[in-house]
């Protein structure tokens, strides 16, 4: 006799189905969140660390300079090891480390770049953020003039500042016989392009002129979500500008801030097109300058893979301080 619907077993009534059902109803909502995010965390960290672990694993091998391989012989970390003492120095366009000359090692230029650019990039963006949250006429047309620079691509960015800066084109540069207004003060020399510490200089001030513009739109952001009635209440108990500066928007809007301080100094860290572009590899190597000649020029697949994953360690170590600082912001630590 056949069994009618009602009685047939239903097995999600029971069995793992039930038990599963049961166990995501106990999950917070946070909880739940996460579970829904799972698959797309899987797959952004799949994309994210597969070419890190490669290069890590690459990174383990020797650098096969006359045989058809890619890669020699497993060495371990003894690649590591040869950039972090200099030994590998010789072999490179220019050292890994070596502070003897700054200027011309891709970590100690990588990291002046990176403390100098980001600190006026956030000086300049949060003065422009201060002025762009007032209320005046021709606003729309202020923010538009503080956009552009950080509009224009990075190869016209790169042509502007190397004919400013070019001898006996460049209006910032004179000649011995011509002196230019900054030659007479002294701040750079009149072949400034080949001059890696001058260089430098000029690469941090067309890094400023471009992206401060990035660090004003978010941090103006966060000073556009401050509560105007705070205001109003310092003013009524006699606080300054200044106070109100310093007790009510500082606060505030420092998470604002460490956001885009941090996506600023990933891309600080990763710095390559302008270089290339404005001055060259050569003359101002960044680590990323270093990945890309040691990998394209000498073959040097291991040395370069090597240089990519202590890169990308650093910019992960400078971002889980950031992580922490956010989240001491973010409780009032």
């Amino acid at each position: 006799m056949a069994t009618t619907e009602e009685e047939a077993p239903d097995s999600r009534r029971s069995g793992p189905y039930v038990a599963a059902v049961r166990w995501m109803e106990n999950l917070s909502d946070t909880q739940f969140a996460y579970l829904l995010l799972t698959p797309v965390l899987l797959l952004l960290g799949l994309i994210a660390f597969w070419p890190l672990l490669s290069t890590f694993r690459m990174s383990l091998y020797s650098d096969n300079l006359v045989g058809s391989a890619p890669l020699g012989e497993f060495v371990g970390l003894q690649n590591y090891v040869a950039l972090l003492t200099g030994e590998r120095n010789a072999l490179l366009v220019r050292p890994f480390f070596d502070l003897s000359t700054p200027f011309r090692s891709a970590l100690t230029v990588t990291l002046i770049f990176t403390v100098v650019s980001v600190f006026f990039e956030t000086i300049v963006g949060f003065a422009q953020a201060l002025v762009l949250d007032q209320d005046f006429r021709g606003r729309r047309w202020v923010r538009v003039a503080i956009i552009i620079p950080w509009a224009v691509p990075i190869v016209i960015q790169g042509m502007i500042f190397f004919l400013m800066f070019q001898p006996g084109i460049g209006f910032l540069v004179g000649t011995p016989e011509n002196p230019a207004f900054l030659n007479r003060l002294g701040i750079l020399g009149f072949t400034p392009l080949s001059t890696p510490s001058e260089s430098v200089l000029i690469l941090i001030v067309a890094d400023v002129w471009k992206t401060s513009a990035f660090m004003a739109l978010i941090i103006l952001a966060g000073l556009q979500s401050v509560d105007r009635s705070l205001y109003d209440v310092g003013r009524v108990a006699g606080a300054s500008k200044y106070q109100q500066f310093k007790m009510i928007t500082l606060p505030l809007v420092l998470p604002s801030v460490l956001v885009a301080m941090l996506f600023r100094t990933i891309g600080a860290m990763r710095i390559y097109g302008l270089i290339e572009t404005v001055v060259g590899c050569n003359t101002v190597p960044s680590l990323s300058c270093l990945v890309v000649t040691t990998f394209r020029g000498s073959r040097m697949y291991g040395t370069s893979a090597a240089v990519a994953f202590i890169t990308a360690a650093l910019i992960g170590l400078v971002v889980s301080v950031y992580i922490v600082k956010y989240a001491d912001t973010e409780t009032g630590g």
